[in-house]
């Protein structure tokens, strides 16, 4: 096989010192000998697709009756992808299930999503989590780790053991290497590995000795099985800046934020150059999403966090470190502006790009982040509804809570109470939320440690709180570490 696609050249080929058949040969012995489910992970992107693409052709080569095992593919949609992506992504899974039935190959393909709990938006808009940078990831174990993890446990506890198929490269970076090479998990005699966290999954990586250079001569020389068209995968990547976003099963892979293949809210880059570069060739619709990145983005300068955030983490405790704050979570009025310009952005995209219905934040969200704000914020205005009514000039069905919910006019004339008596509102408003969602159970047992918690926390004001550590004003000495805890 010969390099035909325009590419520079890389040293050390694989086509160098090994064949396609090879390879194949190679993936069928491995198949054969395992006796377990296989799941690949699938991004979309060109490491992944020559992945699933060289399994599928060396299996095709079996008799139908050794295929005893089943393959499943999982994609992972994190719910904020690159709407191109998603629709690209969406269309080929779908041509994968086909074929695969009309060929009669063992080949399942699903999308894994985070729990409502776990989205992004249920995190950053609902309790507040500041945009996620390089020292304070929080989206990843939520939204790629744990529901690929979940479904490779699942299909563990079903059959056993279960092997996974990953499109990792030795090429891609030095830590990448470092990870493939490792003999630590690494089977003598074998081209499986253990993997370092799941304890009943296998590792196989067929790419790794790949070159960016091998991954995209094969792609554009072998045809699609599933009836795809490579090019028109060569072609998303073409002005593209960075390569893509692959299946992330634990905390080694990095930042994506670069990639076509990543969430088009990902701050943990300066810039996003793959939106960029979208925009560039004609999908201007996108202009408001990127726009309202790179304002998210601006919240993370440490001389305006201050103006967004929290000076007390979401436990209601203050922590000062070396003599500086550091702050917690998005206030809950900034919250309400993020969700605010969320809409307004995604009302621009449905009016401007090629889907009317897309949908930045589905209604899932917008209740659970109702809930949030409602049970653990003290929002009594119940502000939820009213924004989103106002920017998309509908209503959802909201729930309406069957024992009843304070409201605004309540939170006013408690607030003139507790002025009245030197008491921080909040503090009342919580202990009154907590006795009202315990009202109508048999055992309240739990009702005095709930009080406990909330008057354990912090109610001074910010500025008692800095005078009492003799800290410097807001945003002149808050620290730009960023710990779990910080949300």
């Amino acid at each position: 096989m010969k390099a035909r696609h325009g590419l520079p050249s890389e040293k050390h080929s694989f086509f160098e010192q090994r064949t396609l058949d090879d390879l194949y040969q190679e993936i069928r012995e491995v198949y054969s000998s395992t006796q377990l489910p296989w799941v690949i992970g699938y991004s979309g992107g060109k490491d992944s697709t020559a992945t699933l693409q060289l399994v599928w052709q060396a299996l095709v080569g079996l008799p139908r009756e050794e295929l005893r095992w089943p393959i499943y593919v999982i994609a992972s949609d994190t719910l904020v992808e690159t709407p191109v992506i998603v629709d690209y992504l969406d269309g080929t899974l779908g041509r994968i299930n086909e074929a695969a039935q009309a060929q009669a190959l063992p080949f399942e393909a699903q999308k894994v999503m985070p729990q409502i709990n776990d989205t992004f938006w249920v995190n950053l808009i609902g309790r507040g989590y500041p945009a996620p940078n390089q020292r304070f990831r929080w989206c990843t174990e939520r939204m790629k780790i744990q529901p690929a993890n979940r479904f490779i446990l699942d299909r563990a506890a079903e059959f056993g053991e279960v092997v996974m198929v990953l499109g990792g490269r030795k090429s891609e970076s030095a830590s990448r290497a470092q990870v493939i090479t490792s003999k630590h998990g690494r089977i003598t005699g074998s081209r499986l590995s253990r993997h370092h966290i799941l304890a009943r999954a296998y590792v196989y990586t067929p790419i790794e000795d790949f070159t960016t250079d091998d991954v995209w001569t094969y792609l554009l020389q072998v045809a699609s099985p599933w009836g795809s068209n490579n090019r028109d995968l060569a072609a998303l990547y073409r002005t593209a800046h960075a390569g893509e976003c692959p299946l992330v099963v634990d905390d080694t892979t990095p930042s994506c934020g670069n990639s076509r293949f990543g969430c088009w809210t990902c701050t943990v880059v300066t810039r996003d150059r793959s939106m960029e570069a979208m925009i560039d060739n004609g999908e201007d619709w996108m202009q408001p999403m990127l726009d309202f990145r790179d304002w998210l983005a601006e919240t993370q300068d440490p001389a305006k966090k201050h103006l967004y955030r929290d000076f007390k983490r979401r436990s209601g405790q203050v922590t000062v470190k070396e003599g500086k704050l550091i702050r917690g979570p998005y206030t809950l009025e900034f919250c309400k502006e993020i969700l605010r310009e969320l809409l307004h952005t995604q009302k621009a995209v449905q009016e401007d790009g090629p889907d009317p219905t897309i949908a930045l934040i589905n209604a899932a969200e917008l209740h659970e982040i109702r809930r949030i704000w409602r049970t653990e914020r003290q929002d009594w205005e119940d502000t939820v509804p009213r924004i989103y009514a106002e920017v998309t000039k509908q209503n959802l069905a909201w729930l309406q809570d069957d024992i009843g919910a304070f409201s605004s006019q309540e939170y006013n004339l408690l607030g003139e109470v507790c002025t009245k008596h030197d008491l921080p509102t909040d503090l009342v408003a919580r202990l009154l939320e907590h006795e009202r969602q315990m009202q109508g159970m048999h055992r309240r047992s739990g009702i005095f440690q709930r009080i406990d918690d909330v008057l354990r926390e912090e109610w001074r004001d910010e500025e008692t709180v800095r005078r009492e550590h003799n800290l410097p004003l807001p945003g002149l000495g808050d620290t730009e570490v960023e710990e779990e805890a910080a949300a």
